[in-house]
């Protein structure tokens, strides 16, 4: 939607406005199109089309209106120039890898992402002779020394899963720059309602929409935003040849998610907080992982860099992998699953589950222990959540 004020628009308006271009129908809210293709006027607009030289839809692959509105929308609220869709969070990060480095390059990355995202670049980018060191995320020292002249690429996840640790994303990407190379950071667990990325000086940010963007746990899907020649250019020639191409309706259901993200965003680290500081108190609790704990050694940095703290509490328990599991199989409200960002709050044990394919080295390295347990808070009563891991904790307290 183009918008006559010369007035910038806030954020909660753009999540609701951006992105939307109305049809004749003159319908409010956004529609779905659902076609693969699209009807030309004549044999020469069909080729001005597919040669680019006139904008215009040509084949849902790389082209839908509601895909569309979905990229400007997400683009306005990080304050990118430009965002492609993609079917999922790991197709994002692997559209960019493929559009942005080639054989004989080399990615520094933190060493507490996805457990996904290693795998993807330990042993299937490394097939097509594309490295990857890792490095602490918090230690720019590390980072420097990690840096080769082949290094195209720094990646991370601030904050991290499951152990929210967060980079010094200004001194991270003064680093990247002054050493040629791209700085690209997933949002996923603050979402541009909380932390923009690109305004801190990042080249590229990733999501995984099926998270918070989406909000309650419908579809999958993912995106890059950035500036138009990486990912208006690069990346949609990667999207556009290979096709890992977010479906219209996904694309309209995460529309409707983004309407809504500062209200949930809100609610959901008023929830991780009280319940972060209520598992503190807990004797069967060693250690809670959440920035928006004065515990939390970088509590000042996340204050600076984060609008607020986020949904995600991590925790470790006296016990390892016994007294996780007790705890996880004695709740009743809260969902034993490994998704995150959902209405519905969701417990899951990351060394078993999101992190489970990995070897005990690199699960060691990332510091992900056996009695490590993680919740994304939801949109419950915080006493009704507190009363479901209560009866897990008093299992622990009786064993």
């Amino acid at each position: 939607m183009t918008f006559d004020d010369p007035a910038p628009l806030g954020f909660a308006s753009l999540a609701v406005r951006a992105g939307q271009t109305r049809t004749a129908e003159g319908e409010h809210a956004e529609p779905i199109f659902t076609t693969s293709s699209f009807v030309f006027a004549s044999a020469a607009e069909a080729a001005a089309r597919f040669s680019g030289a006139t904008p215009g839809n040509i084949y849902s692959r790389f082209t839908n209106p509601t895909v569309r509105m979905f990229q400007e929308r997400l683009a306005a609220l990080e304050g990118g120039e430009s965002c492609i869709a993609t079917s999922s969070g790991m197709a994002a990060v692997l559209a960019t890898c493929m559009a942005l480095l080639k054989n004989g390059d080399h990615i520094v990355s933190a060493n507490s992402i996805f457990g996904s995202t290693i795998s993807l670049f330990t042993n299937y980018l490394s097939k097509f002779g594309i490295a990857t060191d890792y490095v602490q995320l918090s230690d720019l020292a590390a980072w420097e020394a990690a840096i080769r002249p082949e290094t195209r690429l720094l990646y991370l996840e601030t904050p991290s899963n499951p152990l929210m640790e967060l980079a010094d994303l200004p001194a991270l990407a003064a680093l990247a720059h002054a050493r040629g190379c791209l700085l690209v950071v997933d949002n996923c667990f603050c979402t541009p309602a909380l932390q923009r990325p690109l305004e801190l000086g990042a080249d590229l940010v990733i999501h995984s929409g099926t998270k918070y963007l989406d909000g309650q746990g419908r579809c999958v899907g993912g995106a890059v935003v950035g500036d138009r020649q990486r990912v208006g250019v690069d990346i949609y020639g990667f999207l556009r040849t290979a096709g890992p191409t977010l479906s219209p309706f996904n694309a309209w259901v995460f529309l409707k998610g983004l309407e809504t993200l500062h209200l949930r965003m809100r609610a959901h680290s008023m929830a991780a907080l009280q319940l972060a500081r209520w598992l503190e108190a807990q004797p069967a609790v060693a250690r809670v992982y959440y920035p928006g704990l004065a515990s939390h050694p970088q509590h000042a940095l996340a204050q600076r860099q984060q609008r607020d703290f986020g949904g995600i509490v991590s925790f470790e328990l006296h016990g390892g992998r016994a007294a996780a599991w007790t705890l996880i199989d004695n709740t009743r409200l809260i969902s034993i699953t490994a998704n995150l960002g959902d209405a519905k709050s969701t417990i899951t044990h990351p060394a078993t589950t999101t992190h489970g394919r990995l070897t005990l080295a690199e699960r060691e390295r990332a510091g992900i222990g056996e009695g490590l347990v993680r919740i994304s808070a939801g949109l419950e009563e915080v006493a009704d959540l507190q009363a479901d891991l209560a009866r897990g904790l008093d299992r622990l307290a009786d064993a």
